[in-house]
């Protein structure tokens, strides 16, 4: 059943990399729950068959020619949705475990704010469970990020989200890239150009393929790196405007092909 968005004009960005089992199913997905929407798969330096998988699937797909991380992917995509006129950008992750059809409950929300995060621990829901090193960041993570914009993140490190208004240029040009980037220091950018950010409810479900890491060690390099992107994401200066123009905004670099 297909769900009805708002009439902003937006688009969805779904970052691949050698994700060729499950793409193809989820970009169905997608435009089957927004029709009205377009799909942008960013195969981040796939080297299976990702970007003609969610090409056959129906997706405007944008090959990079290395790997650069969700962080450089997302980038790629806000510059696309910037240059081509979108008003907003909706991540979705290739795996299948955000629901398509709770993406118009973050794109109603762009009438007020700038960024809307797709929250797994907002509404008392316990069937995404986090234990350990990793739970013990992400109550840090969003207790301080909380802090900073000024209203309650139940989960900072959500991958599904929202993003528009003044936040999509920003966002285009200074997204970063390295781990950890765009969830935590995104955030820090985004609060400091003066962006007003919020969460929805939305729910977490299993990955259509691989399978997810969470041993103990790996679990406690998690806590580290997320502690030192904290760090980092507070100590760095930033030369973004609160006034940014996002009409306006074109960057001038163009990674990448679409076919």
């Amino acid at each position: 059943m297909s769900s009805k968005v708002p009439a902003a004009r937006a688009i969805i960005v779904v970052p691949a990399w050698n994700e060729q089992l499950t793409v193809g199913e989820t970009v169905r997905e997608i435009r089957a729950a927004t029709p009205d929407l377009p799909v942008l798969v960013v195969s981040d330096g796939s080297t299976d068959r990702t970007a003609d998988v969610a090409r056959e699937a129906g997706a405007l797909v944008l090959e990079l020619p290395f790997n650069l991380g969700v962080g450089g992917a997302m980038r790629a995509g806000f510059r696309y949705a910037v240059r081509h006129g979108y008003d907003a950008a909706v991540q979705v992750d290739a795996d299948g475990q955000h629901d398509p059809n709770e993406v118009p409950a973050l794109l109603a929300q762009l009438s007020e704010f700038d960024i809307v995060i797709g929250a797994r621990f907002s509404d008392g829901d316990d069937t995404y469970k986090v234990r350990g090193p990793r739970k013990w960041a992400m109550v840090v993570l969003s207790k301080v990020l909380s802090k900073l914009a000024k209203t309650k993140l139940t989960d900072a490190t959500s991958g599904f989200k929202a993003t528009g208004g003044r936040a999509l240029p920003v966002f285009a040009e200074h997204y970063p890239v390295e781990y950890l980037g765009d969830t935590v220091e995104s955030l820090v950018i985004a609060v400091r150009a003066g962006c007003k950010v919020t969460q929805v409810p939305a729910h977490m479900r299993p990955r259509r393929g691989g399978t997810p890491s969470h041993r103990p060690i790996k679990s406690m390099i998690y806590l580290f790196r997320a502690g030192f992107a904290l760090l980092l994401a507070l100590i760095r200066r930033y030369e973004t405007a609160a006034e940014v123009d996002h009409k306006q905004a074109r960057p001038a670099v163009q990674e990448g092909v679409v076919r």
